[in-house]
Order: structure tokens, then C-alpha cells, then sequence
């Protein structure tokens, strides 16, 4: 009988530890003001681009995150289509664990901007996966990691992965020091209850660490990423920032969902996330990320 009550309390006390692993309304609140008409899309090179550095970067310094250096700003320069210089910037900052290497958690803060007329929110794509960031700096802030954390907001993904490409080529670490990428790029409309990490086809020593990781209304599901069975844009090994890693031989996992029929359209709205989905969807990566930073050697 003693036993059944403490077993019922050691249940309880774990689903409470879950549902307490970040600010959840501040998790909502960001993800609004970032998919908002005031920002305009948040395309490469805009003011609202700007302005949505600005809000992240007030976020990494409440927190309580690193800088690199002087700032969280890791500013860039590449060529658009028609051969014209863009400028973007890139915003990362750190957590101090106790190894000397670090586990890069990344999500692009850009989106396409406005199309005739009519703007594109990207409430999903991916103000989702930047909200996300907060929530797990958050965590990290509150729970010391083995490892240390970068946290990177990258720009530019939506023009060709820009913002990753010259990261990785220049980043503001030993490269060798940066041992797994976990990049979250579409982490919200779990329509059918599954959040997707895609990976670990290349990096098998990663599987179990995310095996058996689940919530009350959310699966992660590990998929899109063998060739033989996903092809051409059902293989996700490069559908975002976390391609340019893996070019460089830095293990991976993608965290996202199934495209919909609002994905890269201005549907794309904050109205149509279920909060209490994209809650679910952000405790899934929080603990797995929390299982890598402790089983990766």
C-alpha cells in the first residue's frame, strides 16, 4: 500500500518537473509578437529584420545568456540572386557547462517577408523554433549542463541557408569543440501528434538518446533522413541550417513537422497554432536535448 502511494507521488512529481521545464506563457507570448504583422515577414536585410534581432537579443540578455565577445551579433555578407550584397546577422550566445566542448541548439529567425502585397508570418516557419530557443536557454539556465550550450538565431535560411553556411566556416569556437547541432526549424503544427527528429540514420549513436522520449499529445517520431527509403524533398538531411553542419561532418538532429498546407504561404498565422500542441512540441525537445547534453560523451 506504501508502495502504491509513493509510486502514485513519484508520478506525479515527474509529470509536474515536465510541465514546469520552462515559462510556457512567455513561450506563447514570443511566438506571437514574432509572427506579427508588425515585423512584416522578417525578411533578410529589412527593418523589421532588425527589429526582430533586437527583440531576440533583449531575450538572450534577460535570460541571462553569453555573448560572444562584445554582443550576441555575428553579422555576415553574401551575394543574392541577381548578384546584389545582402547583409545579414546572425545572433548567438552561450551557457557555461562543465566540458569543454559544446552542443549547438539553432533555429532561423528569418522568413520570407511580404509577396504581393501580402505578408508572410511564419508563425511556424520558424518563429516557433525561435521562441523555442528562449525556452531552452531558459532550462539550461536552471538545470547546469555537462556540456556547455550555444544557442544560435540564424538569418538568412530561408535564402540558401546563408547564415549557417558562414557559421559553420567561421565560427566563434574551435570547430572541433562543437560536437552535435540539435536545429529546430518548423516545431508547432504537430497536426497528427508527431515531431519529427531526423538523423539519426548518420549519426546512430544518438538514437538512443532520443528513444522513448514522448509527451502526453506529442511523438517524436525518427524519420526523413535514410536515402533508400526518403527521396528528393521527403529527405530532410538538408532541408535546413542543420545541412550545413552535417556538410561539415557535425552531427545532427532536426526537430520539426510535417509540411502543411500553410507552410511558405501568408496562412502561416499565429491564430492557427495550437498552443497547447506547440507546448507539448517544445517539452519533447527540451528533454531530449537535456538526455543528449547528459548521455553524450
Amino acid at each position: 500500500m506504501i508502495r502504491n502511494v509513493l509510486l502514485v507521488l513519484f508520478i506525479s512529481s515527474a509529470a509536474v518537473q515536465a510541465q514546469n521545464l520552462f515559462n510556457e506563457a512567455a513561450l506563447i507570448s514570443n511566438l506571437k509578437f514574432l509572427s506579427s504583422d508588425s515585423l512584416r515577414g522578417r525578411k533578410t536585410g529589412t527593418p523589421e529584420s532588425t527589429l526582430a534581432q533586437t527583440f531576440i537579443k533583449d531575450k538572450f540578455s534577460e535570460l541571462g545568456l553569453n555573448p560572444f565577445g562584445a554582443g550576441y551579433e555575428l553579422p555576415f555578407e553574401f551575394n543574392g540572386r541577381g548578384g546584389e550584397k545582402i547583409k545579414g546577422v546572425n545572433l548567438a550566445g552561450w551557457i557555461e557547462g562543465k566540458k569543454d566542448s559544446y552542443i549547438v541548439i539553432s533555429a532561423h529567425y528569418d522568413h520570407v517577408g511580404e509577396r504581393n502585397g501580402k505578408i508572410y508570418n511564419g508563425a511556424d516557419d520558424n518563429a516557433s523554433g525561435t521562441s523555442a530557443l528562449f525556452s531552452i536557454v531558459e532550462y539550461f539556465k536552471k538545470n547546469k549542463p555537462e556540456h556547455h550550450i550555444m544557442i544560435v538565431a540564424f538569418d538568412a535560411e530561408e535564402m540558401g541557408l546563408q547564415g549557417s553556411r558562414t557559421f559553420v566556416a567561421h565560427p566563434p569556437v574551435p570547430r572541433n569543440k562543437m560536437i552535435v547541432n540539435l536545429n529546430m526549424d518548423m516545431v508547432a503544427r504537430a497536426d497528427k501528434g508527431e515531431l519529427v527528429a531526423c538523423g539519426t540514420f548518420y549519426y546512430p549513436h544518438l538514437k538512443p538518446m532520443l528513444e522513448g522520449i514522448t509527451s502526453k499529445q506529442v511523438k517524436l517520431v525518427l524519420s526523413h533522413d535514410d536515402p533508400e527509403k526518403y527521396e528528393g524533398q521527403d529527405n530532410w538531411t538538408y532541408a535546413s541550417d542543420h545541412g550545413s553542419f552535417h556538410s561539415a561532418k557535425i552531427p545532427f538532429i532536426y526537430f520539426g513537422v510535417e509540411d502543411h498546407k500553410d507552410y511558405h504561404q501568408p496562412t502561416d498565422d499565429f491564430d492557427l497554432i495550437n498552443p497547447e500542441v506547440y507546448k507539448e512540441c517544445v517539452r519533447v525537445i527540451v528533454q531530449a536535448a537535456a538526455k543528449i547534453d547528459k548521455e553524450l560523451k
